[in-house]
């Protein structure tokens, strides 16, 4: 497994046109590795093994990194070309681009263990509006559920680890603060929503658009997590959580906690 990161330079044109669409940029990381074939899936059997990962961060107006999870490791030459600074990657000690193998740093995880995270997500639930309706996937719009979400007990469960909970003195709620009459998480845990984003755009496949566009709403979550079982959540880390992987979703990544945070 590889872990790459490739800084995007939005004052190119073709970042901006990479940037319009997630389907343009899957597209364009699909094409980072030659034994994929461009009707291949990201990998045989998704449910079962490793998977092309990929999550766009927008730290700043001019910082925008692309990160990618990979079992292979990807080559970024035409996204530089595209979408990055191809002058300053002629020097072969950059690339454009940094990949590292990931093996060594999933070995290290050990339960009990705490790290910073940070996931960018479709938080969905299923619901049916009315009574003769069927069933629809819809997603959460507000951070109160789409922390709810990432906070299921049975979703963290399968996921591998525990988020952290907040000392008493560092809250700004009660644990035991209602809301509409529901138990609220309040600010008991330590995790952050941030860069919501409502995305609509057509899927096209063979060259052909569909008609209906594909609409989705993604986040991104801050915060710390406890490692409680080391290989489901290193499963996790390299087969994404939650839905839409295809669009820059599932990517979650790990970071020591900073001194003087835990």
């Amino acid at each position: 497994m590889f872990l790459s990161r490739l800084r995007i330079n939005g004052a190119r044109p073709g970042a901006r046109r990479l940037l319009s669409s997630p389907q343009r940029l899957h597209a364009a990381v699909m094409s980072s590795f030659p034994d994929l074939l461009p009707a291949a899936p990201a990998v045989p059997d998704a449910s079962e093994g490793p998977r092309v990962l990929w999550r766009l961060d927008r730290n700043a107006p001019a910082e925008l990194f692309l990160f990618i999870v990979s079992p292979d490791r990807p080559d970024m030459t035409h996204i530089v070309e595209q979408a990055g600074w191809p002058a300053a990657a002629a020097d072969r000690a950059t690339l454009g681009w940094q990949t590292r193998p990931y093996g060594p740093f999933l070995d290290r995880l050990t339960a009990g263990s705490t790290w910073s995270f940070r996931l960018t997500a479709n938080p969905v639930h299923h619901i049916r509006r009315k009574p003769d309706e069927p069933i629809k996937r819809t997603a959460h719009v507000t951070a109160f559920h789409q922390i709810s979400w990432l906070l299921d007990a049975d979703r963290q469960q399968r996921a591998g680890f525990r988020i952290s909970e907040k000392p008493d003195d560092k809250r700004l709620l009660p644990g035991g603060t209602t809301q509409s009459g529901h138990p609220h998480h309040g600010d008991r845990f330590e995790v952050t929503v941030r860069d919501q984003r409502h995305l609509s755009f057509n899927k096209s496949r063979s060259n052909v658009s569909s008609r209906s566009p594909v609409s989705l709403v993604t986040v991104t979550f801050d915060g710390q997590l406890e490692v409680t079982d080391p290989e489901r959540l290193r499963q996790t880390l390299v087969r994404g959580l939650g839905k839409s992987k295809a669009y820059g979703c599932g990517l979650m990544t790990l970071a020591p906690v900073p001194t003087g945070t835990r």
